[in-house]
């Protein structure tokens, strides 16, 4: 039988972002195709890969970390392109948690 230890994170995951936070922590993911959604405090990118094979592969190992860090983010698949959206529900908006999720995407493409 196997036991999986839970993942510890901070409660400071769960807190929305500042306004300090959000002007620096968000500027690298705007400055790297993420954008603002608008009438939401969310992030939003789509990303076009070769093939839906490649979309398919790049959406398991995402959710494969959206998983442990139990923060899924909002997406669809059309053959090779992922829309992506992300925000924390629990805070009605942006998060520490969506920054990581989105920095983990930008490092996996």
């Amino acid at each position: 039988m196997l036991i999986k230890e839970p993942l510890r994170f901070s409660l400071r995951y769960f807190i929305a972002l500042t306004t300090d936070e959000r002007n620096t922590l968000l500027l690298p993911l705007l400055e790297n195709g993420w954008k603002l959604v608008n009438n939401r405090d969310a992030i939003n990118k789509v990303i076009i890969f070769k093939d839906f094979n490649q979309a398919f592969g790049f959406m398991t190992k995402v959710s494969l970390m959206a998983e442990k860090m139990n923060h899924h983010p909002e997406w669809f698949n059309v053959y090779n392109k992922v829309d992506i959206t992300l925000s924390t529900h629990d805070v009605g908006g942006l998060s520490n948690n969506d920054i990581k999720l989105a920095t983990f995407i930008d490092n996996n493409i």
